[in-house]
């Protein structure tokens, strides 16, 4: 099978186009044909060396799957060949997804969304899995609760406003200012422009010094520090994103605070409640750009480095076969 390879951490060039055998399902895995992928900022963060020593070299990254089951392991007991599937690889255990074919345990893939092309659902496992592990699993987010997405037009950013919206929350999001019709239309009640506005004070302005009950975290920076400034009282802060350096949390004691860090997980359940969403038309993928296989280094361009088009927002996905 081709597969888009790493040989060394750095820039996006680095991706190789090789031939490499195709795996063979395990007990309880399915062999998957590759349709489609994307591109997320973990897979430009693995392929830069932030992550190396979770990582053996030569490797195969990227973390999403939308494709069909060719083959059944023995002892898969809720999947059959022909089944269209998507799902989140193990993140840093085995090949991942920039590849013809892929192996994967049946307790982590689901069924792919019925009224979605295998591209369109190829943007969704990763982010919008994340996006429900922030706000169900670990914020339980409540109707008419007040909600802080930072970086709106992001690939997670927007999954989020979604489920947030369908949960019947009051969703606040920062983006730039080019941005702000497409995050109103997506369903946000209120957009701040992070470049010409403080966010502090929008959101003290907006919500009368209350503050709102849940912010969520995908940029880093000072956000922890300075969310404590802006929660309402026992209010909740989730973050995807690596501690750089310490951060005072003190304005946050005040408040009685709650913090959750999160790292994804992959599971069959919280894909299926995303695959409800979708076919109830309350979770849009955003697709923008989509590339080849050969296109890797390009498409990882573009999402790190909004190389030709700085005002790019959504997904990338990368078409594997037809």
């Amino acid at each position: 099978m081709k597969a888009a390879i790493l040989k060394e951490f750095g820039p996006a060039e680095n991706f190789e186009i090789v031939d490499v055998p195709t795996p063979k399902p395990g007990f309880r895995e399915v062999l998957v044909k590759v349709f489609a992928t994307s591109v997320n900022p973990l897979d430009y963060q693995v392929r830069r060396g932030d992550y190396k020593n979770e990582l053996t070299l030569p490797v195969i990254t990227g973390h999403d799957v939308s494709g069909e089951i060719v083959e059944v392991g023995q002892g898969v007991e809720n999947f059959k060949i022909g089944n269209q599937v998507y799902y989140t690889p193990e993140i840093f255990k085995g090949q991942g997804s920039y590849a013809q074919y892929h192996c994967a345990h049946e307790s982590i893939i689901a069924l792919k969304p019925r009224n979605l092309s295998h591209l369109e659902a190829a943007t969704l496992p990763l982010a919008a899995g994340t996006a429900w592990e922030m706000l169900v699993t670990r914020a339980q987010l409540k109707i008419n609760q007040s909600i802080l997405i930072h970086g709106g037009a992001g690939g997670v950013g927007i999954p989020t406003i979604q489920i947030a919206k369908a949960m019947g929350a009051i969703v606040f999001t920062t983006a730039r200012k080019v941005h702000h019709r497409f995050l109103l239309e997506l369903g946000a009640d209120h957009v701040i422009d992070y470049e010409n506005e403080n966010y502090i004070d929008a959101i003290q302005q907006l919500t009368g010094g209350k503050g709102v009950d849940v912010i969520i975290d995908t940029l880093g920076g000072n956000t922890l520090s300075d969310s404590g400034l802006i929660l309402s009282q026992m209010g909740q802060v989730v973050t995807v994103v690596d501690i750089e350096k310490p951060q005072n949390l003190i304005h946050a004691w005040g408040k009685n605070a709650t913090y959750h860090f999160v790292f994804t997980r992959q599971n069959r359940n919280k894909l299926d409640e995303i695959t409800k969403l979708v076919e109830t038309n309350k979770l849009k993928p955003v697709l923008n750009k989509v590339f080849s296989l050969s296109e890797m280094s390009k498409a990882h361009s573009l999402l790190e480095n909004k190389t030709g088009d700085k005002n790019f927002y959504g997904k990338i996905g990368i078409e594997i076969d037809k």
